[in-house]
């Protein structure tokens, strides 16, 4: 038989429950809100910390549209995507970046974290990067905001490199650089990814600091004997943002095998990574370096500006040392 009162009863039950999953909600949403209101002021978030003093931290990635959607709320700062030595593939990079696009926005309300890659092409001398400006063009068509220049031996090498990321309208050293390389229909994917109209692309797609409104950023590797020898004339190039000294390679450089990455250094490595860290100072370029829970406050001290933290709890604790307001 039907039970009018026990009907409304229960309707008034499922209700104050409705009510109690909006209530939850709504407070889970307020643990967020912060992150809602902070108002990003640049494409690149790592430059956008870097202009405010804060140091960055990064995460590795690799890997096709799901592993982007995947990383696009990342605590880290900017991701490393390694093309050096893992397969050279533009349509997967294209894919990732799409995936950050379509996972984000970042907690801090950036469209995705910045995406810096390293690249199969060494900078031994400048006819080895003239003859592979193509892999590093095609990668930055496909929207990342950064690459490194790995094994960079000689300023003439750097230079080379600095010349094929730039399109012709940035004047900037132009005298020392050259006229930039990039051309027209690089500008296509990659504004899309940046969610801006293409003409603004060519205005914003230059090496910052060099050009202050620039939106990439070019680091190098200080990683062997050769290019230590030459570390305060490449790092002091017009459009270097970054330098590290890749301890694992430096040692492979020295005949160290082991891939030691954090202290204690033997003798010849730490002088090599403290060489490195003197030239970006005098050059007034930021220093890349490992960093751990134990010891990234001190290495914060030291001058490392780009944390290759590996744990979110070496990020998290540099963070707070360094009071940032920016949420991840």
């Amino acid at each position: 038989m039907f039970n009018r009162n026990l009907l409304i009863a229960a309707l008034a039950w499922l209700a104050i429950c409705a009510t109690g999953i909006e209530v939850r909600r709504v407070s889970a949403f307020a643990q967020e809100a912060p992150a809602k209101t902070w108002k990003p002021r640049r494409i690149n978030k790592a430059i956008e910390l870097l202009e405010d003093g804060q140091p960055i931290y990064y995460i590795q990635g690799y890997g096709g549209y799901s592993e982007g959607k995947a990383l696009a709320k990342t605590w880290a700062d900017y991701i490393l995507v390694d093309l050096e030595q893992n397969a050279l593939d533009f349509t997967k990079m294209r894919e990732f970046m799409q995936g950050l696009v379509d996972g984000g926005p970042t907690p801090s309300g950036h469209r995705t974290p910045a995406v810096i890659c390293t690249l199969p092409v060494l900078g031994l001398d400048r006819e080895t990067v003239r003859s592979g400006l193509w892999v590093a063009q095609q990668v930055l068509a496909c929207g990342v905001h950064g690459l490194y220049l790995c094994h960079a031996r000689s300023p003439e090498a750097v230079r080379a490199f600095i010349q094929a990321v730039r399109y012709p309208i940035h004047q900037q050293a132009i005298g020392e650089l050259g006229e930039g390389l990039r051309g027209y229909g690089s500008q296509i994917y990659a504004a899309k990814i940046w969610s801006v109209d293409p003409i603004e692309y060519f205005k914003m797609a230059d090496v910052w600091p060099l050009n202050p409104k620039g939106e990439l950023v070019i680091g190098l590797r200080i990683e062997d004997r050769q290019a230590l020898a030459n570390c305060e004339a490449s790092i002091k190039v017009p459009g270097v943002c970054f330098a590290e000294w890749g301890p694992r390679d430096m040692g492979l450089s020295y005949g160290l095998l082991g891939g030691q990455a954090d202290p204690p250094f033997p003798k010849v490595l730490q002088e090599a990574g403290d060489r490195v860290l003197a030239a970006c100072k005098a050059s007034k370029v930021f220093f890349l370096d490992n960093v751990v829970p134990e010891n990234v406050e001190k290495r914060i001290d030291e001058g490392v500006r780009i944390g290759a933290g590996r744990l979110q709890e070496a990020a998290e604790k540099g963070r707070r040392y360094t009071k940032r307001k920016m949420p991840w």
